[in-house]
């Protein structure tokens, strides 16, 4: 699979642009580039097939959702070119990701992720987990040991030569100082930095996986969750993973969220929610952010998540979701 050449096809740039367009806002950027769209199109062919395609600047804005961070948006075109690149990616590196690998990818979610580690935690609930995160991934990825990853898969020069110009785009400013750190970094906001993430982290399933064997493993994003039931073999493995993410992912624990290894049946903080063996509630922050962010638009989102969270604490803003539902049905 890893010969399968990038398709830079006009039809493939067309299908690209459509599933961009999905659910985006009508902005005054997209009306323009929708009403030069044929020469756009063809611009990004030309581009693509004689290589000289290079990424536009980004546009950045801050959120406060779990934690403050910085969000990079790129142009219209650029969006577009990395539709293209991640319909690649996900076709040759999706299978070999590991089961337990839950973000970004079809059929999984967060949701999900919160429902199996509450299986593990009723199935290992005597045994002892180390739950865990990386500091500041996205600014910390190493390009170098991303781009080692993608070769091992990746021989077409062509798809190559688009995911260093994508990869090398972060930090593409005035500043000589963002230039000389230019070697580390993805922005959080690109579509393929969520693939590139998983790339880059399937190297840590693995080890995890095949050489540590613990009961049980899990990822989502940057946090993972580890079940093993003896506690000296937990402690092995947590010196062993931070060992492996400094020096082959070239990454550092968050040390004040990693340090404590505990009982599954005592519960597990994880992804926003408290997990427990026979139940879970999600945590004060993730209420409060519900409370403040529910709308019309990702009232469906929402109630998803708190249909499965349903403590009395919780059905205050159950009613004020199906309140929402009704009201857009009057």
């Amino acid at each position: 699979m890893g010969n399968d050449s990038i398709d830079f096809s006009l039809t493939n740039i067309w299908r690209s642009w459509y599933k961009f367009k999905v659910g985006k806002k009508r902005t005054r950027n997209l009306e323009i580039f929708t009403y030069y769209l044929e020469n756009n199109l063809f611009d990004i062919y030309k581009e693509l097939n004689k290589k000289s395609y290079r990424h536009g600047a980004y546009c950045f804005f801050t959120t406060t959702d779990n934690k403050r961070r910085k969000i990079s948006v790129a142009g219209i075109k650029d969006r577009i070119i990395h539709r293209l690149a991640y319909e690649y990616l996900v076709v040759i590196f999706d299978k070999s990701f590991q089961y337990d690998a839950w973000s970004c990818r079809k059929n999984k979610g967060l949701l999900g992720a919160i429902e199996r580690t509450q299986q593990f935690a009723r199935a290992y609930q005597n045994c002892y987990v180390w739950r865990a995160d990386i500091k500041k991934f996205f600014d910390n990825v190493d390009h170098r040991v991303l781009l080692r990853a993608l070769k091992r898969k990746i021989n077409d020069d062509n798809a190559f030569w688009l995911l260093c110009e994508i990869i090398a785009s972060f930090g593409q400013d005035n500043s000589r100082e963002r230039e000389r750190e230019r070697v580390k970094g993805l922005p959080i906001g690109n579509l393929t930095s969520q693939i590139f993430a998983n790339i880059y982290l399937n190297e840590l399933d693995r080890f995890v996986k095949h050489t540590q064997k613990p009961k049980a493993y899990l990822r989502y994003g940057d946090d993972f969750v580890i079940f093993d039931n003896n506690l000296e073999k937990t402690k092995q493995i947590r010196e062993n993973v931070i060992s492996f993410i400094n020096k082959k992912l070239k990454l550092e624990i968050n040390r004040r969220n990693s340090d404590f290894i505990f009982r599954a049946k005592s519960g597990i903080k994880f992804l926003g929610a408290e997990i427990y063996p026979r139940g879970r509630k999600l945590n004060k922050r993730n209420k409060n952010r519900i409370k403040a962010r529910l709308n019309i638009k990702n009232v469906s989102s929402y109630h998803g998540l708190v249909k499965k969270h349903q403590p009395k604490k919780l059905r205050e803003l159950n009613w004020q979701i199906k309140g929402i539902i009704n009201n857009d049905r009057i």
